[in-house]
Parts: structure tokens; C-alpha cells; sequence
């Protein structure tokens, strides 16, 4: 049993001379019945004769070579012209006269090269046949003939519309998919921020922290043994990004949100940093990217606080209101310096941009006491 549904696809999918076969075959099949003897279009008003084998072969070359317009369009455009023009030499003037202004427009719309010497081919052309029909007797006035070249001319300017209008849309189809290649890379570059950052910031204050710990086994083995599940985490986290980079990946995997803030929360406590952690309010069932920007934000936020302010107090506070997430995290002080990756501020830049993509606030300031505190409010919220 057919499937109507595929049939549009499969008919798409087949070569542009085949689509374009029906129409040719039916324009040629009309030409042909008695009803439409003599219906078609006059240059020079010559008396008209009976269809006989000629006129059959003049309404062929006018008819069928249309399946070929948009493939080999100056073959098409030159069949149809020397079967327009015996059919007006001998006077059938049949219906398939017709297929001369839209093999016009087909050539002026998909000929790509040589298209000058193709207008100036055709108008000679013309310029030959207008004599000719003179020489065998036309009525025809000089003004008739000019009135004729230009509509010609016009359907040719229609079809040179149509091919820039097409251009156009390549171009703005170009450009859609260029910016869409360059927000997804500046989304990757801002996932591998996020997760590297942070996982290795961890690691490498843990690792300094561990130096002045020789003389205290224990805390150096859990320091050491923290490393190892800061690191372990932070492959977990890139695998699952390379896996969302896969094109053969689902789009139902799962990202970070605020059900992981304690987790990441820990990581940074056992990292050696002082940590407060409070939620209020009801998180919702779900909040779209709300929750996975407000992850970062705290993520990015507790990374600052390790890099800059280690060892200081940090505050990390979670809001979930009916229509928005709020997050606020703050340290206290510069705290220790211990040896940190340096940032390059693509990070709070990164936030920013996300926060005010889904139409939230963020700011990120110093404190009058010293110390820092970012600020976001992201929509979203308990909306389910």
C-alpha cells in the first residue's frame, strides 16, 4: 500500500527535468486537440494554415523542450524559439506559442553564464524572423513587431527578478546558517569554560593546599583523594559535553541545573572553601534554562570565589519565586593567595549574555568591605 505522505517527498526527490516533464507533455497535448487550433500567439498575422505533420513538429520542438528549462535552459529557450518561429512562418499559430515567454523567463532565471550573448542571440533571432515574415507578406506594422519584442523583454525581466529574488533568499539562508555556526561555537566555547573552570581551578588549589599538608597525613590523603574526584568529575562533565556535540546524540540528554547546586556546592567546600549554602522557595517541576543558567551562575560565581577570594567566607543563596530564580553569592574578602589559573573575564561576560537572553538581571560588583557579590535574577521561575 502507498504511503500519500511520502508521496510529496519522493516526488522532491526526483530530477528537476522529471518534475518538469507534466507540465511540457500537457502543453503539447493541448496543442494538439482541434479545440485549441489556432489559439495561440501572432507575429505578423499571417494567414493561418491547417495543422498538418510541420505543425506537429512545431508544436513538439515548443512544447517538450520545456521539461529541460530549469536543467539546460539555452537549450530549451533555443528549441522552443526555432519551433515558435516555423510555427508563425507557416502560419499555424497554435496554442504551444505559449511556451515561448515562459522558456524566457526560465532562461533569464536560472542561466548563469553568458547571458548577454544569449539576449543578443535571441534578439538577432527575432530581428531575422520579423524580416522574413515581411518578405513572405505580413501585415504587420514596424510598431506591431516592436510591441512584440517587448513583451518578450519583458518576460525575460521577469525572469531576471525571480533570479536575484532567489539570490537574495541563498544569501539570507547563507547568513542565518553562518550565524547559527557562530552562536553554537560561542555557546561550546562557553560550556568548556564553564565546566573546565571550575573543575580545574578546584584542582589546582587543592593541589597547593596539599604541599603545606606533608606533615598531616590524613588531611593530605582526603585533600589528595578530593583531587581525584574533582578530576574524575570534571572527564564525566567534558564526555557529557563531547556526547551533546555528537550529532548522533539525543537531544534529551540531561544538563546541569539547580538540583546539583549541593553537589557543586560540596566540591567547592572540600576544595578548602569556607561555604554557606541556603535554598528558599519551591523549585519547580520544571523552569526550562532558567534552572541550567542559574547553575552556572553559581558555578561561575563559587569558580571566582576559589580563584580570588580562597580560603575567605562565601555565601551562595538560591530564591525560587513564582516567576523567577534569583542568585546571589558573596565572599567576604580576598582571602589567601594561593596560586590559581588567571581569568580572562569571559566567564561573567559569558553569564551576562545568558542571563539577559532569557530577558533576567545580573551584575557582578566589588563590596564596600572588599570581597565580591554576583547578582542574578533569571525568568523563569515556578512556571510549570
Amino acid at each position: 500500500m502507498i504511503d500519500h505522505r511520502r508521496v510529496p517527498d519522493l516526488w522532491r526527490r526526483c530530477h528537476v527535468t522529471v518534475r518538469d516533464l507534466p507540465f511540457a507533455l500537457l502543453l503539447a497535448v493541448l496543442s494538439l486537440l482541434p479545440a485549441f487550433h489556432g489559439r495561440g500567439t501572432q507575429v505578423g498575422d499571417m494567414p493561418v494554415h491547417g495543422y498538418d505533420e510541420i505543425a506537429v513538429l512545431a508544436i513538439l520542438l515548443q512544447g517538450l523542450p520545456l521539461a529541460l528549462r530549469r536543467r539546460w535552459p539555452t537549450v530549451c529557450v533555443a528549441l522552443v524559439s526555432l519551433g515558435f518561429a516555423i510555427d508563425q512562418v507557416r502560419g499555424y499559430h497554435s496554442f504551444a506559442g505559449t511556451a515561448l515567454p515562459i522558456a524566457l523567463v526560465s532562461a533569464s532565471a536560472y542561466l548563469e553564464r553568458r547571458r548577454r550573448v544569449t539576449v543578443a542571440g535571441l534578439s538577432v533571432a527575432y530581428v531575422v524572423l520579423a524580416v522574413v515574415l515581411d518578405r513572405l507578406g505580413s501585415p504587420e506594422t514596424p510598431e506591431g513587431f516592436v510591441v512584440v519584442y517587448a513583451a518578450m523583454a519583458a518576460a525575460w525581466i521577469v525572469g531576471s527578478w525571480l533570479r536575484s529574488t532567489r539570490a537574495a533568499e541563498a544569501e539570507r539562508r547563507r547568513r542565518v546558517a553562518e550565524d547559527t555556526r557562530t552562536a553554537e561555537r560561542t555557546r561550546i566555547a562557553r560550556e568548556l569554560h564553564d565546566v573546565v573552570t571550575h573543575h580545574v581551578t578546584a584542582m589546582v588549589v587543592q593541589s597547593e593546599a596539599a604541599r603545606y599538608l606533608t606533615a598531616a597525613p590524613d588531611r593530605l590523603d582526603e585533600t589528595l583523594t578530593a583531587v581525584t574526584d574533582t578530576g574524575r568529575r570534571a572527564v564525566s562533565d567534558l564526555r557529557h559535553l563531547l556526547d551533546l556535540l555528537n550529532p548522533d546524540h539525543g537531544t534529551d540528554a540531561a544538563v546541569p541545573s539547580v538540583g546539583e547546586l549541593r553537589t557543586l556546592v560540596e566540591q567547592t567546600r572540600r576544595a578548602g572553601q569556607p561555604m554557606e549554602f541556603t535554598e528558599e522557595g519551591e523549585r519547580a517541576k520544571s523552569a526550562g534554562s532558567a534552572e541550567f543558567v542559574a547553575y552556572r551562575v553559581v558555578q561561575e560565581a563559587l569558580t571566582n570565589a576559589l580563584k580570588y577570594a580562597h580560603g575567605s567566607r562565601t555565601v551562595a543563596h538560591v530564591r525560587y519565586g513564582e516567576r523567577d530564580i534569583t542568585v546571589e553569592v558573596s565572599t567576604d574578602g580576598p582571602g589567601s593567595r594561593t596560586a590559581s589559573p588567571g581569568g580572562s573575564g569571559r566567564g561573567l561576560t559569558g553569564l551576562r549574555e545568558r542571563v539577559d537572553a532569557l530577558g533576567g538581571e545580573f551584575s557582578a560588583d566589588g563590596r564596600a568591605g572588599g570581597g565580591f557579590v554576583v547578582r542574578a535574577r533569571i525568568p523563569g521561575g515556578s512556571l510549570s
